[in-house]
Parts: structure tokens; C-alpha cells; sequence
């Protein structure tokens, strides 16, 4: 049985239960102390709870402002996207512009999302730059070009400014037989061993894009370190069984492994841009590939197929 006199048990949901909260807090719960991964318990309800709960909690915190992780629960209610626990927050006396986050305040971290009037800056020099700004249109762009996508085993490779011609002639591939086209149309896991080596390429703007809709095969290590030469490749693998598996390599090297795109967790050391590309693209894997790559996609076909090419890769370890 948990210690009801503690946050023992208080699970997902449990954040938006105003009695519950309350009840925990009066029986001697200690609004300042940490909940496992998740912060303080105002870091909690400000991601994932009520605002009436975040006010219950603002109200008997020590310090409202309190960092974990370099983030105040007002920055953690602006990241997850929760207006009214954002104003919550801002009524028990949270400062918006509290230096954090690599220059990301609260403050501005708002600008950056859907609703930017939120918390309006109190001078021009604390609202987004030019750069911030155009990044944040290109996002709102390519999310609604790409859509809701079903990507579940897919990989891709978003590799910047070389043509489809360049990344075949860097891969040594040839173009796909008769009998790869016909394993690709029917059954592409009838013959894994084969089709892994199956890859569809596409010119985007900005660069290209290979993709694999059934397996890992275009994210591979060889893969990339090849497309890479003299620029970036940010690649990923769809895992059925584990999630989004990202990486990023430049000039044939990898700079980033076992990355989570689209995911929600950022560090605060993390670079600017970095930082602002996690927000954005929070919950659009794709997405956040083709733009770290700069690609501009404008549809989802060279993602999800048909490619403008389906190449045969030669046989030769990937995986070193």
C-alpha cells in the first residue's frame, strides 16, 4: 500500500485530481521535494496537470521558481504547451523572463509556440530573432506538409545539399531489378535479407531524402557515413519494438547517436537551435529530420513512397 502521506501512487492522471493533491498535501506531502524523474511536484502539474492543481501547489511551494534541470515549472508549462497552467503560474508570481535554458526563457520559449500573445515581452529584445522566427514558420510549413503519418518501421536518411544522382553515385547503388520492384510491391518481408537492401531516393528541396517504409535500411551506419561527405545526414529508424531511433552524422562522421527525435526531452547545455528544434518539432519525428537538414519538403511522397527511385545498395557490412 503506498504512503498516502507522501507521492507515493500519484501516477500520470493523478495531477489533474485537485482533491487528491490537496489531501496529499494536508496530510503532510512536501510540495518541495522531488517525484521521481519529474521534478517538484509544481514541475509535474505544470507538464501534465490541472491549472486548479498548479495553483494548489504554487500556493504552498517555498519558491515558485524553483530549477530542475535548469527549467522552472513555468518553462515546463510553456513546453508542454499548457496556457491556462502557464497563467497559473504567472498569477502566483513565476517570472516569464528568468534567464534559463541557453537564453530560452519561459518568455520567450512562448513566442516560439501557438500561442505566442501569451506572454507578450516586455521589450522588442526579448521576442524572437529574425532566425528564430523563420524557423518557426518552416516548422508550422512542414508539419502540415508532411500530415499524420502512419511510420511505424520506416527509415529514412535527410541528407542536405546533394541531388538523388550524388547520394546513388556516393552509394555505388544501382537501380532496382524487375524482381526488387516486384518484392517491394508485394511483400517486402518475404525476403528481408534482400529487401533491406531495397532503397527508394527522391530530390526535395534542399537535398534528398532515402527511405525505407519496411526496415532500418536507409539509416544505417554506411548509409550515412557515405551520403554525409562534405555535409549533414540526419537519419532515423521507426523501431517497432523500442521507438524513434535518431542519429546525425557530418562529413562522414557521427556527431549524435541514439538520439530520440521528436521526443520532449532537452538539456539545458543543449545549443540554442537545438533547444528551439526540440520544441517545435516535439511529437513529429519526420519532421524534425528533414529539418535539421534543411530539406523543405512540400509533401510526404518521398518519405512514404513512391520514391522518384528504388536503388539495390551493394552487399557490404553497414553495420562498421
Amino acid at each position: 500500500m503506498g504512503d498516502e502521506r507522501g507521492w507515493s501512487g500519484i501516477g500520470w492522471d493523478s495531477w489533474t485530481e485537485l482533491e487528491l493533491i490537496r489531501a496529499r498535501l494536508d496530510a503532510g506531502a512536501d510540495p518541495n521535494t522531488h517525484v521521481d524523474y519529474l521534478g517538484t511536484p509544481l514541475h509535474a502539474a505544470a507538464e501534465r496537470g490541472s491549472p486548479e492543481v498548479v495553483a494548489e501547489l504554487a500556493g504552498r511551494a517555498d519558491d515558485v521558481d524553483t530549477a530542475f534541470k535548469g527549467r522552472t515549472a513555468l518553462w515546463a508549462a510553456v513546453f508542454a504547451n499548457r496556457p491556462r497552467n502557464v497563467q497559473a503560474l504567472v498569477s502566483a508570481g513565476a517570472d516569464p523572463w528568468r534567464p534559463m535554458m541557453n537564453g530560452w526563457s519561459p518568455g520567450r520559449l512562448a513566442q516560439a509556440g501557438p500561442t505566442p500573445g501569451l506572454l507578450p515581452p516586455p521589450s522588442p529584445g526579448l521576442g524572437l530573432s529574425e532566425a528564430e522566427a523563420t524557423a518557426v514558420a518552416e516548422a508550422g510549413r512542414l508539419i502540415a506538409a508532411l500530415g499524420s503519418l502512419h511510420y511505424e518501421g520506416l527509415s529514412l536518411a535527410c541528407v542536405a545539399g546533394i541531388t538523388a544522382a550524388e547520394a546513388v553515385r556516393r552509394l555505388e547503388a544501382t537501380p532496382a531489378d524487375e524482381d526488387d520492384l516486384g518484392l517491394v510491391e508485394d511483400d517486402p518481408w518475404s525476403d528481408f535479407d534482400r529487401s533491406i537492401t531495397i532503397v527508394g531516393i527522391t530530390d526535395v528541396p534542399g537535398g534528398c531524402v532515402i527511405s525505407q517504409p519496411w526496415g532500418y535500411g536507409a539509416s544505417t551506419p554506411g548509409v550515412m557515413k557515405r551520403v554525409s561527405t562534405g555535409t549533414v545526414c540526419y537519419a532515423m529508424y521507426a523501431n517497432p519494438k523500442s521507438g524513434n531511433q535518431g542519429c546525425v552524422t557530418r562529413d562522414g562522421d557521427f556527431t549524435a547517436w541514439d538520439t530520440h527525435p521528436g521526443g520532449g526531452s532537452v538539456a539545458s547545455d543543449e545549443p540554442s537551435d537545438e533547444i528551439l528544434a526540440t520544441y517545435l518539432y516535439h511529437g513529429h519525428a519526420l519532421a524534425y529530420c528533414c529539418a535539421g537538414a534543411g530539406l523543405r519538403l512540400t509533401d510526404p511522397r518521398p518519405i512514404i513512397g513512391p520514391p522518384d527511385t528504388w536503388l539495390r545498395l551493394p552487399d557490404r557490412d553497414y553495420w562498421s
